[in-house]
């Protein structure tokens, strides 16, 4: 396994409207209601910036929430009122519900876990079978949990390594504040014990399924605020027992030898065969760990003897271990990432033997299983497997039968090969197997949609930035479209953590693409597409890289034929906030509309948010000179200016949402309204059940794209 990381990730199809009344709110019934103006100035290092809205992060202003319904209730009727939508709801509904969608897999001696959304189902559901070929059992659906509108859904799982337990995370309403519940799975009896504050669990089962480690969130935080992801700590659970009675394995100022900071998320993973246990300290959103080693009876027992592998300034970013061997992907003196070894006994990295040297692929993760290791990465945006057998002396790629992404890759240090789940963004997914030997093989886990994959194609081109970097984006359309610039075109880009928009097949956007549309991927800098130096190109004082990216790849798709303005439209979520937000308010002529998912469009403000302190690392903080000027630079909200003709725009949020603070989307709505002179429409879309987008329903999602795609169409001229 490579233990997690905490990074965010793109959360951009997370909200829903609701049609609510606006009682005790005094306003304009032609339009939405007017927020009112309080002024607050701050002076960072001789600048002074005015915040007219500030009154908005406190959400127990009595105003706050009438605000959002009535915003939400103007959403909801001026995007009914769109011609087509109902057409365009029941088309979008029907392609995803007739598909089914597979998120994790792990096998477990003779069992094969899924985690999938069946054809029509709301959301994911656990299921396991005996061997790729066994019929499917179900565990756990969280669908029948819900009450009134209230849903539940699956934030993660994981089952110990004989596949008799299963433990697993459920969450209301996309708050994503977690439960872990446990099963025994041939049964199907939940045992009693719950465990709250599980947010970030990280869990990690002991080899012989006795118990798991797991990060719990400090107890007695009170929410949004700046706290409430600080000083988190690693436990062990022993299954049957009292969480009040499990054992503290790390934690800030528990050990000297193991100084840790107040938004490091520590995590400590164990695996079968293997008498060690190795600890990583993620410090927020950083992508640097910093990994120990010890014995794993002494981890599980609380005990001192952590000793270091490497620190924040050894550029680790990914690790596995089998037995006592120690693989750790470095990015130091290699950009794109290199795999060394060390063994338990004298784990310092600057002893480490390399086992595969930087190559044209930015490394992404890497897996031990019994035949060897295998190594996760991508090109451009296009996914690779490496193999290093164990007895060999080199690194041998895996051929793939379409180029493609991977996600949900599992190994296990008692099991050759690796396990993938592989779609491109005109083949749907599906889980293959990637022996030690041999062709690269489809297990038919996933029942594909029905869709005709040769009615489609997609390609890749570049646009050239104002610095002459060349821009990869991906686009996707009907065969036969005519570059004659009448097409809409929805363009997405996001450009943070080094997360990378890869190939993605998405039955949604069929729908658009019946329609004509284009829909394109800007892979702008501040992803991880090309590696460090890609994101290291759009972060802190850098990140205008980002949206100027985005603002290349529309000019290229408008020169080159394939759109016109009048009919382009961008799109990003939460981090993405940032990239289309700047593009608006700095090309607000390039645009026929403008949608920010679930977006941080405030991010002056962010770091005195629920999730702001762990942020800090990629976008800066506003207690240095430095740092101010970064986020000022990158702050949508601060640089809209009155009197300016700006596109039609959507911003979305969740009521729930952890990640992103709803006064983002709330702030920005307002701001746009009172300055737009265009007359076109800015509309606030809120759903009261939802957060950052995960956990949300397949209804929800349906309802979230059916009103992108209406926005962009009614704005498309």
């Amino acid at each position: 396994m490579t233990l997690p990381s905490r990074r965010a990730f793109l959360g951009s199809l997370g909200s829903l409207a609701g049609a609510l009344s606006v009682r005790g709110w005094a306003a304009d019934k032609a339009g939405p209601p007017v927020a009112p103006v309080e002024r607050v100035t701050d002076t960072y290092f001789g600048t002074s910036v005015t915040d007219p809205y500030r009154w908005m992060e406190n959400v127990e202003d009595p105003r706050w929430m009438p605000f959002l319904r009535g915003q939400a209730a103007y959403a909801r009727k001026t995007l009914d009122a769109i011609k087509g939508r109902k057409e365009l709801a029941t088309r979008v509904a029907a392609l995803s519900g007739g598909a089914e969608r597979i998120d994790t897999i792990q096998l477990a001696g003779p069992w094969v876990f899924t985690s999938r959304r069946p054809a029509g189902a709301a959301t994911f559901r656990l299921f396991v079978r005996r061997g790729f070929d066994g019929a499917d059992r179900l565990l756990v659906n969280a669908d029948t949990r819900r009450k009134g509108d209230t849903h539940f859904a699956l934030s993660y799982w994981f089952a110990s390594p004989d596949g008799k337990f299963v433990l697993y995370g459920v969450a209301a309403s996309g708050s994503e504040q977690t439960v872990i519940e446990i099963m025994e799975v041939a049964s199907g009896r939940i045992l009693p014990e719950r465990i709250d504050r599980a947010q970030y669990a990280n869990p990690s089962w002991l080899p012989d399924g006795s118990g798991f480690f797991f990060n719990r969130l400090a107890e007695g935080v009170k929410q949004h605020t700046t706290d409430f992801y600080k000083n988190s700590v690693c436990w062990l659970h022993k299954v049957g027992t009292d969480p009040a009675r499990d054992v503290k394995v790390l934690a800030r100022g528990q050990f000297p030898d193991v100084p840790m900071n107040e938004i490091d998320f520590p995590a400590v993973a164990a695996q079968p065969g293997s008498n060690i246990a190795v600890a990583v300290l993620q410090s927020g959103v950083q992508r640097e760990q910093v990994v120990f080693v010890q014995s794993l009876a002494a981890a599980a027992a609380g005990n001192a003897g952590w000793k270091r592998i490497c620190t924040v300034e050894d550029q680790v970013t990914g690790v596995t271990f089998r037995g006592d061997d120690i693989y750790l992907i470095s990015e130091k003196g290699a950009p794109l990432g290199r795999v060394v070894h060390v063994k338990a006994d004298a784990p310092a990295i600057g002893g480490a033997r390399e086992m595969m040297r930087e190559g044209v692929a930015a490394l992404r993760g890497v897996f031990a299983a019994r035949d060897g290791i295998y190594v996760q990465g991508i090109e451009a945006a296009y996914a690779r497997i490496f193999r290093i057998a164990n007895d060999a002396q080199e690194t041998q790629p895996v051929a793939l039968p379409y180029e493609g992404s991977i996600s949900a890759p599992f190994a296990d240090p008692s099991i050759d090969g690796l396990v993938v789940v592989l779609q491109s963004w005109v083949q749907p997914e599906q889980v293959w197997l990637v022996p030690p030997a041999g062709k690269v093989t489809a297990t038919h886990i996933v029942k594909p949609p029905a869709f005709d994959a040769k009615a489609y194609e997609s390609t890749m081109l570049f646009a050239k930035a104002g610095d002459g970097t060349r821009i990869p984006v991906s686009l996707v359309y009907r065969r036969g479209l005519k570059r004659d610039g009448t097409a809409p075109a929805l363009v997405q880009a996001y450009g943070a953590y080094a997360i990378s928009l890869e190939p993605l097949f998405a039955p949604r956007f069929i729908a658009w693409l019946e329609r004509g549309g284009i829909w394109a991927t800007a892979h702008v800098r501040g992803g991880g597409e090309y590696g460090r130096a890609w994101h290291e190109a759009g972060r802190l004082l850098t990140k205008p890289n980002t949206w100027r990216d985005l603002i290349a790849s529309c000019e290229m798709l408008i020169q080159e034929g394939w759109t016109r303005a009048s009919k382009l439209s961008i799109n990003g979520g939460s981090a993405g906030g940032i990239t289309v937000g700047m593009a608006l308010v700095e090309r607000p002529d390039l645009f026929a509309a403008v949608i920010s998912d679930v977006g941080s469009s405030n991010p002056l403000r962010a770091e005195f948010g629920q999730n702001g302190p762990p942020n800090i690392p990629e976008f800066g903080s506003v207690q240095t000179e430095e740092g101010f000027k970064g986020l000022y630079a990158m702050d949508a909200y601060q640089h809209v200016k009155d009197g300016t003709a700006y596109p039609a725009v959507m911003l979305t949020t969740g009521v729930n949402d952890p990640r992103v603070d709803p006064w983002n989307a709330g702030k920005m709505a307002a701001r746009l309204q009172a300055a737009t002179s265009s007359h076109k429409p800015v509309l606030l879309r809120v759903d009261f059940q939802a957060g950052h987008g995960f956990g949300s329903t397949r209804q929800q999602y349906d309802a979230q794209v059916t009103d992108m795609f209406a926005f962009a169409l009614s704005q498309s001229h």
